[in-house]
């Protein structure tokens, strides 16, 4: 789906269907091909029969219900990474954050998970040879960590002008998880006409939680959080880019051995995310990450590194 295709040249798109689409967030036919059809229905307006209609034909003219392996391999090589900064956390997610993919960070308070979006936030806008994608940021924000100064600072560190590294990300403030999913929904065309070839959420589950409190709420929250993760998916596969999310933990009071902390979702989220990576704080300055699930890493190695002025770095040999 490199190709990006325009509704209009959809069979059945009139003036008026393509206005209503385009405001609900389906700016191409790629986008109408991944939607289920109430979703049509129930964002663009359009009745029940004219949803389905389009959502098949969609489909038809993208070609997405068969490929084989090696079209899938070939659609994977267009596949891009995100240098992190730090050589060893590089090395432990195959050289770093991969687009056409959801990567999740999660630990504790302190853990390192906001400095890291920050820093990536700075390392996509570089060019492709020095680790960058050459690509914009969107940043959404739910619980007010995002720092200017910090980007500033991690800026001056890799040689890039703030100014105009600042101006690439694009910010979104995210008040609960109503707004949470308005903002995903109007994400598609943004990212598309501004080339972001990165999207933070910072953090995923925190207005979740807030919003669905008591288990006779827990079934609603969940449904919802999964449409979200999925659209969130159906983003970064469609605009080739690499979903980066960040993940509160809650304690199990049922463990008496180990870590009691586990992150916070469920199985929903686990399901969602393509790589899941734990953070946690170590001696000193010093962070752990080590890979808890992933279809293609290995869960056996950590990595070490340390947050300094200028973001994620590796140990030096003096501080090891």
């Amino acid at each position: 789906m490199s190709e990006i295709l325009d509704i209009k040249d959809l069979e059945g798109v009139g003036p008026a269907t393509a206005s209503k689409l385009k405001q609900a967030g389906f700016y191409s036919i790629e986008s109408i091909a991944v939607s289920p059809a109430r979703e049509l229905e129930e964002k663009a307006g359009l009745t029940s029969e004219t949803s389905l209609k389009l959502t098949e034909a969609a489909r038809q003219l993208v070609k997405i219900d068969f490929i084989s392996a090696k079209e899938l391999w070939d659609r994977r090589s267009s596949m891009l990474k995100i240098s992190t900064g730090c050589n060893s956390l590089n090395d432990l997610i195959g050289g770093g954050i991969e687009t056409q993919a959801m990567t999740e960070f999660w630990g504790e308070y302190g853990s390192g998970k906001s400095q890291l979006c920050m820093k990536l936030s700075v390392l996509v806008q570089l060019p492709k040879d020095q680790g960058g994608v050459d690509g914009k940021v969107l940043f959404i924000d739910t619980e007010g960590t995002f720092s200017p100064q910090r980007i500033y600072s991690m800026t001056e560190a890799v040689g890039l002008e703030p100014e105009k590294v600042l101006e690439n990300i694009i910010y979104a403030r995210c008040y609960n998880s109503d707004h949470q999913i308005l903002i995903a929904d109007n994400s598609f065309k943004l990212c598309h006409e501004e080339n972001v070839k990165l999207v933070v959420v910072d953090s995923l589950t925190s207005h979740w939680r807030a919003d669905y409190v008591g288990r006779e709420n827990l079934s609603i929250r969940q449904q919802k959080l999964n449409m979200h993760l999925h659209k969130l998916l159906r983003l970064a596969e469609i605009e080739n880019l690499s979903v980066v999310v960040t993940n509160q933990v809650q304690a199990n009071p049922a463990t008496f051995f180990g870590d009691p902390n586990r992150p916070a979702g469920g199985n929903v989220v686990a399901h969602a995310s393509t790589h899941r990576i734990h953070l946690r704080k170590s001696r000193g300055n010093t962070r752990v990450a080590k890979i808890t699930d992933s279809p293609c890493f290995s869960s056996e190695t950590e990595a070490n590194f340390i947050i300094a002025e200028s973001g994620i770095e590796d140990i030096s040999d003096n501080e090891k």
